[in-house]
């Protein structure tokens, strides 16, 4: 029996989440569930993107992410399941598969149209429940991608501003989201803070101008309260507060401006 994991808008403190969970043990009981999150701010299709593409490399073959940030349910978009690098994903076709299409292969995408997948009645508001979900859990548990419908290379396709290095080689991007913590994650990757801090060993990491300091290890290389930029978990530059939040130190939101020079 397969594995589904969940990533949605649709937060705890509505139906939404328990209803689609009872979709899909309604059609396969032992289908194992891991809820990522249902704390996407609502309609953020580049938050659930970024995401769904942080979680891929941790699950194995076979897994299906059913990924709903969804703010044209019921108008004429349609509906993808795709198979990447051996995981299934199954989306709105509104960018949500963008950050995953551009970093791992692609073994096929097919556009959903067989109600014979669907629940008997389908809401204009809720895909995920009377569309996305049956789809997903016969997916896991064993269903073929081709019998869902017609293949396509066609998909919407988010163009997130990406960081550039200038001719004085400072790196310039910008914040991409607020984490829980409250830290500020940028487009600015690994490889570009190498070749960078290689090439400039006193390199400094502005924000909106202000300096933050050189590029730190972890959270304790600075005292409580004082802000810091380090490599974050997924492997982007990240500009934090130890022990504090620092959208709010720093009082700062996307997509600010971010140096490193």
């Amino acid at each position: 029996m397969g594995c589904i994991t969940l990533i949605t808008d649709f937060g705890t403190s509505d139906h939404y989440v328990g209803t689609i969970k009872g979709v899909i043990h309604s059609i396969a009981p032992d289908v194992k569930v891991i809820d990522v999150s249902h704390a996407i701010p609502a309609h953020d299709v580049v938050r659930g993107a970024f995401l769904l593409r942080q979680v891929w490399d941790w699950y194995p073959a076979g897994t299906v992410h059913l990924t709903v940030v969804d703010p044209g349910v019921g108008s004429r978009r349609r509906i993808l399941v795709g198979k990447y690098a051996g995981q299934y994903v199954v989306a709105p076709d509104n960018g949500l598969l963008s950050f995953v299409h551009r970093d791992l292969p692609i073994e096929d995408l097919r556009v959903v149209e067989d109600p014979r997948f669907w629940c008997p009645t389908v809401s204009a508001t809720f895909h995920a429940r009377d569309i996305m979900a049956p789809v997903a859990t016969h997916l896991a548990t064993g269903q073929n991608i081709v019998h869902f419908g017609p293949a396509t290379d066609h998909l919407e396709v988010l163009q997130p501003e990406r960081s550039t290095v200038d001719s004085h080689l400072a790196i310039v991007g910008s914040v991409l989201y607020v984490d829980q913590f409250g830290n500020l994650v940028t487009n600015i990757d690994r490889d570009e803070l190498t070749r960078t801090c290689q090439q400039r060993s006193n390199a400094q990491v502005y924000l909106n101008g202000q300096c933050i300091g050189p590029l730190r290890t972890c959270y304790a290389d600075v005292a409580s309260g004082e802000a810091l930029a380090l490599i974050g978990s997924n492997g982007s530059l990240e500009i934090a507060v130890n022990r504090g939040r620092a959208a709010e130190v720093l009082d700062c939101t996307p997509p600010a401006k971010v140096e490193v020079k």
